[in-house]
């Protein structure tokens, strides 16, 4: 990993992104343009501790995870996504793998539909972004940390309880939904590790998820409600 590179790219690409772009107040008393420290690690849902040493080159081998959430966080395009993580000493997201880059196209639609509840998962049901609304809707999504943040985990093992009332058909059909799409998911993207293991968890902490799993449905048609 060129540490030193790593943390220079992250304050050159932190010093460029505008508070207004993230979300966020620009506030009275702000020194430089960009967005401070603790904002950045907010967004990233990293402690502010770890992206210093990172900054300062003192970190190693940042997570693929973090990468992505850095990535999302800062904005960046396809081009300097791979740069961070070349520089990180990590592949980019390559074929048989789930890209989990917000593209800017997907974050304009997010910042223009204020007015809507709106979230933004990947193909594992990964919860990647939301906006105001998505969140007073959904609870503290920035609360949310690892696993808890993927939708399908989080309906077969309970945790955190969701907001949405389901009777026992409804519960049935969603989840046979669920499973159906990370099946297909697993045949778009057989080399993601994150995507196997998201299977492979539900199914040993769940009765509902084995005899989905078992079941193997694929391509149901989606429910309006």
């Amino acid at each position: 990993m060129r540490s030193d590179e790593l943390g220079q790219s992250i304050r050159a690409w932190r010093d460029r992104s505008g508070p207004a772009e993230a979300g966020l107040s620009a506030g009275a008393r702000r020194r430089a343009p960009g967005l401070r420290r603790e904002e950045l690690a907010s967004l990233a849902g990293v402690s502010v501790d770890y992206l210093s040493r990172l900054e300062q080159g003192r970190a190693t081998n940042p997570s693929p995870q973090v990468l992505a959430a850095l990535a999302r966080a800062l904005r960046l395009s396809d081009e300097e996504r791979s740069h961070l993580y070349l520089v990180a000493g990590q592949a980019p997201p390559g074929e048989g793998r789930i890209d989990r880059h917000l593209t800017p196209g997907v974050q304009r639609m997010l910042d223009r539909l204020e007015e809507m509840a709106v979230t933004v998962y990947d193909a594992t049901w990964e919860l990647v972004a939301w906006n105001r609304l998505g969140a007073a809707l959904l609870g503290d999504l920035e609360a949310l940390d690892g696993r808890e943040r993927n939708l399908v985990w989080r309906d077969f093992c309970g945790r955190p309880p969701s907001r949405f009332a389901r009777d026992g058909e409804e519960t049935r059909r969603f989840r046979q939904e669920l499973v159906s799409d990370l099946h297909a998911a697993l045949g778009a993207y057989p080399e993601d590790e994150r995507l196997a293991a998201l299977i492979a968890d539900p199914r040993a902490g769940s009765e509902d998820a084995e005899k989905l799993a078992l079941v193997g449905v694929v391509g149901l048609q989606r429910m309006a409600r």
